[in-house]
């Protein structure tokens, strides 16, 4: 008799709990769809660059928050990734690292402290799927680029389920660095070039598999009552620039603009800068990049050719996704994230690749869209990567752990000024550099024996960032480094 008048009572507590006070049914938590895009520089449509090919995603910025001033904290794939994940900035040598994730959480045991911001939606009802590259793995795994696939997650307990469909290249990371003949760079001793166009069609290439394996599972989600978390990792426009042949005709190269910055900075040692060691190792290359000398024109429009396909390429995937989310009804209660885990150097001050702390390098795509979102706002306040996790939170109507160092922007998902939002700066680390960007200054400082140390750029009269001015203004660098030094976490020693 106790256990039937219990279970009485429990039903009807939920019933309660179901029903807001009018009687009417409580909507139920958000989904959130989160989709990372592999090295996307902020070069759409939407964000200004008239040539590039972007429909569905300025589509979604049409109606979305889009942010032009997010910067993530370090310009590497998975310390970038790490610092998203934790909302933390990084504290260690190993967290700006590549191999962050794998070193501080995989293999690890489930503690109190959820490992992610998945985990602590997972820990709250949510159902959590990954597909692609979320963490570090283009597959979530960990293993050497030629080694067999391994049965340890980077993320052991953020994932209900983490799928990946290698095609033809067999395994994640030979996927990455596919070629459409089934080929990979690591297969062919990098005897390959760094872009292909080939007359194919979008499933033969990686992400054209992975856009129809996200579009089957929301298929799948959409009989679940309980809310779920999807997060999407694409690869291109990640070296190499490979893309089918469709979209390569969507340009012509003549009308394709090179650098504003095409040289090393005024007043900067060339140890903030690097010799594009990752573009070079694609042997096959028409021309080798270096600081000393730039690579032709011709073939630096070749090169911007090659990112801007690979981009339309991943634009065309992500247009797939959003449409199923859409014909499913699943687009009314959804969250709808897009971030770029960091920019690149498309030829700025001679570099090709990531790995600098200069704008070009931390400054990423955000576009955040929530349920009942009709038209978009711009936003050009100061975020940083690590307020994604308290953002996502807060959403969600979660309370989030009181270790990160984010702070919420939800009061910027709504257009007109923030209250509460006040002055705010982002951190980035590489190189044994540590840079603060605050509404009009980047003030930069290198633990390194090459000097200069220290680098101050003014966004009001050089936004491309092409002469350190620090010399000339020790007054404003004294007003910025308190600001800079809250930043100084203890990474280099």
């Amino acid at each position: 008799m106790k256990w039937i008048l219990f279970c009485s009572f429990a039903f009807g507590a939920l019933v309660v709990l179901a029903f807001t006070r009018n009687g009417e049914r409580q909507p139920q938590r958000p989904n959130v769809l989160f989709i990372c895009i592999d090295d996307l520089r902020p070069d759409l449509k939407c964000y200004g660059n008239s040539v590039v090919h972007s429909p569905n995603l300025d589509r979604l910025a049409q109606q979305s928050a889009l942010f032009t001033r997010q910067y993530v904290t370090q310009p590497t794939c998975g310390a970038s990734r790490y610092s998203l994940l934790t909302g933390r900035l990084p504290r260690n040598p190993v967290d700006i690292t590549n191999e962050a994730i794998e070193k501080q959480v995989s293999g690890k045991p489930r503690t109190e402290e959820p490992e992610t911001f998945i985990d602590q939606l997972r820990r709250n009802g949510y159902y959590t799927i990954g597909m692609g590259k979320i963490s570090h793995s283009p597959d979530g795994y960990v293993y050497g680029y030629n080694d067999p696939k391994s049965s340890q997650l980077e993320l052991p307990h953020s994932w209900d389920e983490m799928l990946f469909d290698p095609g033809k290249w067999k395994t994640g990371w030979n996927a990455f660095f596919g070629y459409a003949d089934g080929s990979n760079r690591q297969g062919r001793q990098s005897k390959v070039k760094p872009y292909e166009a080939a007359n194919v069609a979008d499933e033969d290439y990686p992400d054209g598999l992975t856009a129809n394996l996200a579009v089957a599972k929301l298929k799948e989600l959409a009989g679940r009552k309980q809310p779920f978390f999807l997060g999407i990792g694409f690869f291109k426009p990640h070296l190499p620039f490979n893309a089918p042949q469709k979209y390569w005709d969507l340009y012509d190269e003549a009308n394709i603009a090179l650098t504003p910055s095409p040289t090393v900075p005024e007043h900067v040692s060339p140890a903030s800068l690097h010799e594009s060691a990752e573009f070079n190792q694609y042997a096959l290359g028409d021309e080798q990049a270096s600081l000393e000398k730039p690579v032709s024109d011709a073939y630096a429009r070749k090169l911007r050719h090659a990112y801007y396909a690979s981009v339309s390429y991943t634009d065309a995937q992500v247009g797939k996704v959003l449409e199923a989310l859409k014909q499913l009804g699943m687009d009314k209660n959804t969250i709808v994230v897009v971030w770029s885990d960091h920019g690149w150097h498309l030829g700025d001050y001679r570099v090709w690749g990531k790995h600098t702390i200069f704008e070009q390098a931390v400054r990423s795509v955000l576009i955040v869209k929530t349920p009942g979102m009709k038209t978009g706002t711009v936003r050009n306040e100061i975020l940083s990567s690590i307020d994604i996790y308290p953002t996502l939170m807060a959403l969600c109507g979660i309370k989030a752990p009181a270790t990160l160092d984010g702070k919420s922007f939800s009061s910027l998902l709504k257009k007109g000024k923030s209250a509460d939002w006040g002055e705010h700066v982002a951190y980035s680390y590489f190189k044994r550099g540590i840079t603060v960007r605050t509404d009009r200054y980047r003030l930069t400082r290198y633990f390194r024996a090459q000097e200069p140390t220290v680098e101050l750029y003014d966004h009001n009269n050089d936004p491309n960032e092409n002469r350190n001015v620090a010399d000339a203004n020790p007054n404003i660098i004294k007003q910025i480094m308190p600001v800079w030094e809250k930043g100084n976490t203890g990474v280099f020693k």
